[in-house]
């Protein structure tokens, strides 16, 4: 029993160290997202406040998420989960079914319920609880086919389908650096659109589904990044400056897509951090005690919503932010009861031994 003892506290105090390890590089990752909106907007008489509110919002989202995931593994999510579905619906209609309006964000809130409904599910004991929880997941694709978001509905099965294939997976790392690849997949197509880099073939198939609009937004963006690739012209100003904006009958002033905004207004410093913020997420799921299949549920949603927030708007709102920081959160919590033996981090990237019992 004793070497057993010695056993379990050595767990406890890696676990621990991953950990604290996680949590500092988030507050490194996220000060400096702040910190450089400021610094931006001090070169260029930019309006920082958008980004300022959005890291508040990813970090307001994560505690709360750590605190109730440690309370109630399966309500919390659960019930964020319907609060999603809730906001998602609450969206008036016209603006779901605009090109450029708030189809974006519908399309994030339904693919974070998603993820956090098929968390829930995998944090559940009670074979009838899961299923359950599981018809909860589906009814939400179910929804986002209903209203019309089409985005939102390939995304909200996709996650639903990484969060079953996840049952087989031993080794979530390899899991994680999938869906790093696809995040970098999709980003790198949408700079791609944006520089013309692409067959002429497939450039008009994909100006067809993402409009031409949007992509002249996204020419528009990566000229004013051009003009000061370290600073960009400054947060909030890309509104100010874009030619297709100012022609526009109903402009939002955005670029819809996050990663060419972020060049356009805060440089490719700017877009580095927005990557470092994403791959810090996945970093604290790679260390989360959690359960491997709930790692990469949440993985696989939020890297849905990274790919939704490329080609949109999502990112603007700040109910989108906060329930990605929710959900990260709900997923690397330690609950207080034991979730079982059965549930513990990969078992298999731990170093094993034959303990004999005394």
């Amino acid at each position: 029993m004793g070497s057993t003892g010695m056993t379990s506290t050595a767990d406890s105090a890696a676990a621990g160290e991953r950990r604290n390890a996680s949590d500092a590089a988030g507050v490194i990752v996220l000060a400096a997202c702040a910190v450089w909106s400021l610094i931006t907007a001090a070169a260029h008489d930019g309006r920082p406040e958008g980004v300022l509110l959005a890291v508040l919002a990813v970090a307001a989202g994560y505690a709360s998420g750590r605190i109730f995931g440690a309370l109630l593994p399966v309500a919390a999510p659960c019930a964020g989960a319907l609060a999603g579905l809730g906001l998602a619906i609450a969206t008036p209609g016209p603006q779901i079914t605009s090109q450029l309006g708030h189809t974006g964000a519908t399309a994030a809130l339904l693919t974070l319920s998603t993820g956090a409904a098929c968390c829930a599910a995998w944090a559940a004991r009670p074979p009838a609880l899961r299923l359950t929880l599981r018809l909860l997941a589906a009814g939400v694709a179910v929804t986002a086919a209903v209203l019309g978001a089409t985005t939102g509905f390939v995304t909200c099965a996709g996650v639903l389908l990484c969060s079953v294939a996840a049952a087989r997976m031993r080794r979530r790392a390899l899991g994680l650096a999938g869906l790093a690849l696809t995040a970098a997949l999709v980003t790198g197509t949408t700079w791609a659109i944006a520089e013309d880099a692409l067959p002429d073939g497939l450039t008009a198939s994909l100006e067809g589904q993402l409009t031409q609009h949007r992509v002249l937004l996204w020419h528009d963006a990566l000229r004013l990044s051009s003009q000061d690739p370290t600073l960009g012209v400054g947060p909030g100003r890309y509104g100010e400056l874009s030619p297709t904006v100012a022609q526009s009958l109903l402009p939002d002033g955005k670029p819809h897509s996050a990663p060419l905004q972020q060049a356009a207004e805060q440089g490719l410093i700017g877009v580095a951090l927005l990557a470092a913020a994403f791959c810090w997420v996945l970093y604290a799921l790679w260390r989360t005690p959690r359960p491997t299949p709930i790692a990469l549920t949440a993985g696989a949603a939020l890297t849905a919503l990274a790919a939704i927030a490329s080609i949109g708007n999502a990112l603007s709102f700040t109910t989108v932010t906060a329930g990605a920081g929710l959900l990260a959160g709900l997923a690397t919590a330690r609950p207080l009861a034991d979730e079982g033996p059965e549930n513990v981090m990969d078992t298999v990237e731990r170093p094993r031994g034959n303990h004999v019992e005394p």
